[in-house]
Parts: C-alpha cells; sequence; structure tokens
C-alpha cells in the first residue's frame, strides 16, 4: 500500500548539521602519486610541517578549541585534539609551497566523528576526503596543481556540535615549491555562527537535526574532469532546453489534493511521489493511495494511466520516484539491482512512466543502484527519463555516494535537483558558507556540482514550494529566477558571482505540484515563465 502521509512536508529526514565542516566541495579518491614532468627534477617527499604534531601546533594556525594530546596518537608523542563548537569545525590549516602542473598525495590518519582532510587553492579539482570512525584510520587523497599555482592550503577538521577529533601523521607526498611557509604560530578567528535548521519528515514534525549516515566509505570516490564535463551528449528525451519538475503527492498530508490530470501545465517533468519496496531486496511496487482516492471523490488505476497518456499528448514527461523520507528501497547487491530494474521495467510498463526518479534518503549504493539503473535504461530505449532529488549532505562532495552514482549514471542521467533546503549553511565551490535560503547558497552548491563533473544541463534547482513545504529553506520565485538568471548569464548574482557562465543550466524543481498550487500557484507560473523565456 502507497503511504498516506499527514505532516505537511517533503520527503527529507533529520539528520544533518546545521553547517557542514569546511570542506570544499570536490573529492578525487586514490593515493598514487604520478609526477608531472614540470616536477620530476625536484626532491620529492612530505612537505607538511609538523604533520604528526609532535611539537605542539607548530606550522598549523587552528580555530576554535584546538590542541594536542600525548594519547591517543597514531605514531610518535603527539597528536591533534580539537573540539568543534556550535559556529566552529574546529579546523587547522597549513599552506605548502608546491610546483604548478604537478600531482601531489595527500594522507593522514585520524579518528572521530566527521574528519575531514582536504587543500584548497589547487588550482584545479580541489580534494576533500572524511571518515567517521572511533578508532584511527587513513584518509587519502590527490590533486593535481594548476599551471600558475604555487601553494596550496592543507585542512583537517571535524563537523559542527560533534565531539572532539584526533588527527595525526598528516602528509603531502610531492615536490616542494618555493613559496612563502604558512605561519609557525598557531591562531584562533571564529567561523560563521550559525543555528541548527529542522528538516521535516513525512511522519514526524520537523525537529533538530542528528548526525548523518554513512552510505559508502567517504574516502573512495570517483575522479571527474570539470573540463571535460561536456564530452558526454545530453540524453535524447524529448525535453527542452530547460525543464520544470515538479512532485505530484500520491497521498494526502493537507496540502491541496491533486488528481495528476490537475498538475499545472508549467511542469515539464512530473515525479510521481512515490513507490514502495516489497518483501524482495530491490524490488518495488506503486499503488495509487486509497485515501487520496476518496478525497478525490474516486480515482483509479484507469484513470491515473488516462492521465499519464494526456501529459505525454501535451508533451510532459511522467516519473517515477523512488524513495521518499520514508522509503525503504534497498539495492546493495547484484541480485536487487535485477530486482529492481525487473520490477521498475514492469510499472513503466503498466502505467506509462518515462523513467525513475532516485529520492534514497536513507542511504544508496552507488555501485548496484547504478547497475540497476543502467540496465533499466537499456529496457526503456534512449527516451528513458532519469532525475534525482538528493538531500544536500549528498551533494556536497564527489566522496559522497549520491554524487558518485550521479557521476557513474552520467551518460543517461537527465537531471539532478538537489533539495536546496533544510539544510541549514553550508560551503559552497569556493570554500566559503553560505546560508540556505538566499540566492549565494543555490549558485554556489550548483558551482560544486558542475566543477564536481556533472554537465550544467544535468543540474537543476531543488526548492519548496512553500514555507508550509519544508522546515527550512523556503525562497520565493523571484530568488529562484535570480539564481538560474546568475548562473545562466552572470546577472543578479549575490555575493558570490560563479566562476563561469552556464546558459544551459537545467532549470528548477519544486516539492510539489500539491504545494505549489496550495500557494497560488507562485512557483508554477512565475519560474515556468521565466525558464521558458531563457534563451
Amino acid at each position: 500500500m502507497a503511504r498516506t502521509l499527514q505532516q505537511p512536508s517533503h520527503r527529507r529526514r533529520n539528520k544533518i548539521p546545521a553547517v557542514l565542516a569546511t570542506a570544499t566541495a570536490l573529492a578525487l579518491a586514490g593515493t598514487g602519486l604520478a609526477l608531472s614532468a614540470g616536477g620530476a627534477n625536484a626532491a620529492v617527499g612530505n612537505l607538511v610541517t609538523n604533520g604528526g604534531f609532535d611539537s605542539g601546533l607548530a606550522g598549523w594556525t587552528c580555530t576554535g578549541n584546538a590542541g594536542t594530546v600525548t594519547t591517543p596518537v597514531h605514531s610518535g608523542t603527539g597528536a591533534l585534539a580539537a573540539t568543534p563548537g556550535a559556529g566552529d569545525t574546529a579546523e587547522c590549516t597549513q599552506t605548502v609551497s608546491v610546483l604548478p602542473n604537478t600531482a601531489y598525495s595527500l594522507n593522514g590518519w585520524v579518528q572521530g566523528s566527521y574528519v575531514y582532510l582536504g587543500a584548497r587553492g589547487t588550482g584545479g579539482t580541489d580534494p576533500s576526503t572524511w571518515s567517521a570512525q572511533s578508532s584511527w584510520n587513513q584518509l587519502n587523497t590527490t590533486f593535481t596543481t594548476g599551471a600558475n599555482t604555487t601553494s596550496v592550503t592543507l585542512y583537517i577538521h571535524g563537523w559542527y556540535g560533534q565531539p572532539t577529533y584526533y588527527a595525526d601523521d598528516i602528509q603531502l607526498i610531492g615536490p616542494g615549491g618555493t613559496a612563502s611557509p604558512s605561519p609557525s604560530a598557531s591562531s584562533v578567528s571564529p567561523k560563521p555562527s550559525t543555528s541548527a535548521s529542522a528538516s521535516p519528515s513525512q511522519s514526524a514534525s520537523p525537529s533538530a537535526s542528528a548526525s548523518p549516515s554513512q552510505s559508502a566509505s567517504p574516502s573512495a570516490s570517483n575522479s571527474p574532469s570539470p573540463s571535460g564535463s561536456a564530452t558526454t551528449p545530453p540524453p535524447n528525451t524529448g525535453l527542452p532546453k530547460h525543464a520544470m519538475t515538479g512532485y505530484w503527492q500520491n497521498f494526502d498530508n493537507g496540502s491541496t489534493v491533486q488528481r495528476l490530470r490537475d498538475v499545472q501545465s508549467a511542469y515539464d517533468i512530473i515525479a510521481v511521489s512515490f513507490a514502495d519496496a516489497t518483501t524482495t531486496q530491490g524490488a518495488i511496487s506503486f499503488t495509487l493511495d486509497p485515501a487520496l482516492a476518496t478525497k478525490l471523490g474516486g480515482y483509479t488505476d484507469a484513470d491515473f494511466k488516462a492521465d499519464i497518456a494526456a501529459k505525454h499528448a501535451s508533451g510532459k514527461k511522467v516519473v517515477l520516484s523512488i524513495g521518499g523520507q520514508n522509503g525503504a528501497i534497498s539495492v546493495g547487491s547484484s541480485a536487487a539491482a535485477t530486482a529492481f530494474s525487473d520490477s521498475a521495467y514492469k510499472l513503466i510498463q503498466q502505467y506509462g512512466f518515462d523513467g525513475i526518479d532516485v529520492d534514497l534518503e536513507n542511504g544508496v549504493n552507488a555501485t548496484y543502484m547504478a547497475q540497476a539503473l543502467h540496465t533499466l535504461q537499456a529496457k526503456v530505449g534512449s527516451g528513458f527519463v532519469l532525475t534525482m532529488a538528493p538531500e544536500t549532505i549528498g551533494m556536497y562532495s564527489t566522496a559522497g555516494a549520491y554524487f558518485q552514482l550521479a557521476l557513474a549514471t552520467k551518460d543517461i542521467l537527465t537531471v539532478v535537483n538537489t533539495q536546496f533546503y533544510n539544510s541549514g549553511g553550508m560551503n559552497g565551490c569556493d570554500g566559503k558558507v553560505y546560508t540556505q535560503g538566499t540566492v549565494d547558497f543555490i549558485t554556489a552548491q550548483v558551482c560544486t556540482h558542475i566543477q564536481g563533473g556533472l554537465r550544467p544541463d544535468q543540474v537543476g534547482i531543488g526548492v519548496p514550494a512553500s514555507s508550509k513545504a519544508a522546515g527550512g529553506g523556503y525562497v520565493n520565485s523571484t530568488v529562484v529566477n535570480n539564481a538560474l538568471d546568475c548562473l545562466a548569464t552572470g546577472n543578479h548574482c549575490g555575493t558570490f558571482v560563479p566562476p563561469a557562465k552556464w546558459p544551459t543550466i537545467r532549470g528548477a524543481m519544486t516539492w510539489s505540484t500539491n504545494w505549489d498550487a496550495n500557494n497560488g500557484n507562485e512557483f508554477s507560473n512565475n519560474v515556468g515563465a521565466f525558464l521558458r523565456n531563457m534563451p
């Protein structure tokens, strides 16, 4: 039976702290070092000063409550011990001289809740990796410096409001440069203060957020090439260049109830929420919610199929969304991947869906989910529509399993509409913290996604349709349109100006068409008109 949900909220569960750690948004995995010709004659070794913290914080600049301890240590006589606060990640940084056009390997030993290691200012794809383990474990990542890069800033930090973390034996392996080293004494500089944001769920009122779960090893990530992001052509789905996506609620949660035929004409992609899990792992089913049907005065399978056909006749696409806050769909093996693709294909044939929307909010296995989606696409054909609506945490770094899934399915991916709400403040692609509910928050996150390897035509903006539809982060249509204009043309930006213009940016998504109707169609009327007029 489909879920009958009562709370006026989106699909999100309460799981992320208000501000993510100040890691940059991009991550590359691997531990090997391949020197470029430019660095072949330079001495190769560990470039980090006091990477073992045996000399206190010498060589490091730290914020908040940071110091050294003699136990626990990974080796030697000292280790970094730092305790994040409500508005501080207890970050320690060190600037290191490097050579241009040269590959480097960064690694370090850490323990604690959500410990991040990375580098900024590399002149290319800034790396970031993390883990959350109670015992010592090694983080590894690599990067290649840009043509004009002579120094990089290494960082290590925890997560806002989390317990003390520990770090030891930080190494940057590669040839040294000649830039000025970082200060030898530590200093304290406060980070922007933020407060925890509520993250609404379908079955409970919004509450304070909890720690996120790890659905995949954060130190394992893809190696996207932003400069080559246009090499894969867009899937031929028949959608307009700039498309608007809306979620249709197959349940009554106090918003305006709709038949599918009632969905506003401005929506190019309609995501039917949601498919259900079965007793077979990976397999899905779909049933029209009886309570909704009653509220509508009767709504049958035949009515629903006819509505999908009518939407097709008007040029719209209808996809079946899997997951949601209560979705227990798990694809974690080859058998589950097969069960998913087989059952999803059966539903596509039965109802006439054009594809699948992935909104898994309880963990995702990028390997097997990608396998399932590729198999399904092969069954459906070139018109297959694949959309995703990750929570913001899922697309914060290429180290995340959701970002890995997007990159692994890039050849068949239509659009990722990340939920830019219920997130608190987060770092953008420039490493600065931006507050949800602003143009800067949206554009800086989109920048992360594109620099992480997605094409601009595969990236959209996800926002709630009204203040009632989410616990935080609602913006009106003017903010959405300004963000789209900023990304496409460089106009109407806030303080953050993207490093490039992306005129093929795909569009926008909202939760939900029902909440949009409840809010006087403010989103579909205004954002829809703006998208249609974009070049």
